[in-house]
Order: C-alpha cells, then sequence, then structure tokens
C-alpha cells in the first residue's frame, strides 16, 4: 500500500509538468500530533486539541500539486508522511498512568482536497505589477492513510499481536479539513502555512479501543502488551484490578474509549513553484507569432497568481 501511495503521486506530478498552466508543486514541513486513547491530560478523553499532549509533537514532511480550477476554488492532491506517538507514563491521570500503554505510528496519507480562498490580495504593495500576492483559505476533502502502530519500547508491530482479541485493517479513510494561507514572490514562488485536521472512522490508530481481551487467545507477546499494568511498581493491588482480563469471573475491564474515534494534525509550512502559462494580454498581442492572429480588442489583464 505504500509503493502505490508513491507511484501515484510520481506519476500524478509528472502529468502535471506538462500542463504549464494555473499548477504550482512543491514540498511541506511540519509537526504532528494525535487525538486518541493513549496519554492525554489529566481528564478522560475529550475532543479535538483538548486533549492532545504536546510533548508528543512529531514530525510531517510531504510533497503535493495544486491546480487553480476557478478563481475562489484550487484543488490539491498531496502526499504526506508522518509520526504520532502517545504514552500513558506522560498524563496526569492516574488511571491512564497505571494502564502504562504507549505506541508510535508512522504514517502515509495521501489526501484530495478543495481549496475556498476568503481573502486574497494580488497586488502586496500596490506596486501595479501583480509580482507578490496573498491569499487565505479554508479547505476540505477526503484522503486515505496507511497506520503501522508499534510500541515506544521495543518497535513491535502492534496489529498483527490482536491485543483486543480484534483485527483491524491498516487502510483506512479519513476526512481533512483546516484553514491555510500562502505568500507569491515574483509570480512564481510561494511559501505558505497549513493546519489540517483528519478525521478518521477507526479507533486503532493506538491498537487501543475497547475491552481487555481474554490473554488465552493470544500470543505470549500479545498478551504481555495487552495487559502493561504489572509494570507499574508501587500500585494499590485493589486499583490494578481495575486494569486486565478476570479468567476466574470472566470480567472484561475497559482498556479504551471505544465511543471516540481517533484523529490527527499536522501544521505545516511549505514552498511550491508556480507553473505559469501565458496571459490574455501575451497572446494578444503576440499570438500571431506562434499562430493565426486574432484581431480585436485585447482583454483586460488578471493576475493569475
Amino acid at each position: 500500500m505504500k509503493k502505490s501511495f508513491i507511484i501515484f503521486f510520481i506519476l500524478f506530478t509528472t502529468s502535471v509538468t506538462k500542463a504549464q498552466w494555473l499548477w504550482d508543486y512543491g514540498f511541506a514541513l511540519g509537526v504532528s500530533n494525535y487525538l486518541g486513547d493513549i496519554g492525554g491530560k489529566e481528564k478522560t478523553r475529550r475532543d479535538f486539541v483538548a486533549d492532545m499532549k504536546m510533548a508528543k509533537t512529531r514530525w510531517n514532511v510531504g510533497g503535493f500539486a495544486r491546480y487553480k480550477v476557478h478563481q475562489k476554488l484550487s484543488v490539491k492532491v498531496a502526499l504526506d508522511y508522518l509520526r504520532i506517538e502517545g504514552d500513558d507514563k506522560l498524563s496526569s491521570n492516574p488511571a491512564r498512568n497505571a494502564r502504562n500503554l504507549n505506541f508510535k505510528n508512522d504514517i502515509f496519507d495521501l489526501a484530495v482536497t478543495g481549496q475556498v480562498f476568503f481573502y486574497e490580495d494580488n497586488d502586496l504593495g500596490n506596486t501595479y505589477r501583480y509580482r507578490n500576492g496573498f491569499r487565505a483559505y479554508f479547505f476540505a476533502g477526503v484522503g486515505a492513510y496507511y497506520s503501522n502502530p508499534k510500541t515506544l519500547d521495543g518497535n513491535v508491530k502492534l496489529r498483527p499481536l490482536h491485543t483486543e482479541g480484534v483485527s483491524y485493517s491498516p487502510v483506512g479513510i479519513n476526512i481533512p479539513a483546516g484553514v491555510g494561507f500562502y505568500f507569491t514572490f515574483q509570480k512564481k514562488h510561494r511559501i505558505g502555512y497549513e493546519i489540517n485536521y483528519r478525521t478518521t472512522f477507526t479507533d486503532y490508530l493506538d491498537d487501543v479501543s475497547g475491552n481487555y481481551a481474554d490473554p488465552s487467545g493470544m500470543s505470549a507477546e500479545g498478551a504481555a502488551l495487552s495487559n502493561r499494568t504489572n509494570e507499574v511498581s508501587g500500585l494499590d493491588p485493589i486499583f490494578a484490578k481495575n486494569f486486565g482480563y478476570d479468567a476466574a469471573t470472566g470480567t472484561t475491564n475497559k482498556r479504551g474509549d471505544k465511543t471516540h474515534k481517533d484523529g490527527y494534525m499536522t501544521m505545516s509550512l511549505s514552498y511550491s513553484y508556480v507553473l505559469r502559462g501565458k496571459s490574455s494580454f501575451y497572446r494578444g498581442r503576440y499570438g500571431h507569432f506562434f499562430g493565426k492572429h486574432r484581431r480585436g480588442k485585447v482583454r483586460k489583464i488578471r493576475a493569475k497568481f
């Protein structure tokens, strides 16, 4: 799946360079974080950024191509490679500390989004040369990702171990949405900034969702990583009974919050290069040198960036 993402993106950007009209392509560097069941702050699971642990902010790199389909609308295809992490040791919630789970996940994310511009200035500095500009936009779209959660300590792949007795796919769909802006310099260079939150339809980016499963159906390694409360020293034995599976009574304690799906967010700086075609003024004045000349009134110049 990872190879198919990369091949698709290379083929797409290769075809883009032939268009030479209203396209720009480039790369992005930034940071990432996640919202899920592991880590977090002092309370139980909360939505959006309220439960994110800033100490677990990690990296994001990617490439993209963008096409301006209308004066107020562009379409962007982006491939990102990012890491998200979580660790119950960093939480100030006693129950999460005692659960003692952790993970990291290197994600490949491929998305198509539409950017709607709500503010623009195509002539910064009022030079009347339309060489520098600014645009701000909202965006939303659809994406696909490849996910592979592992332990922070030991780098053990968690999905094959079925730590909750559940099989889940490494591939899923998400809904990216956010806000961004970019400056255009000398008509050809763009520097941008973007905040992108992906809503997913899975609760297993961190390998945690529901209840503890019967360890008798797991491998020894899976059972050990399903319940790691026994690794915590000095824990009250009565409190420790709230974690794991009780074989005598068949009691399955809560391991995660299955009522909320996982999500992740990136904040990125980007650079892109604009592939510009000939303006209507150029075609009106000089088109006869390259093809049949059409006489008539020259259309008004309008900034294309």
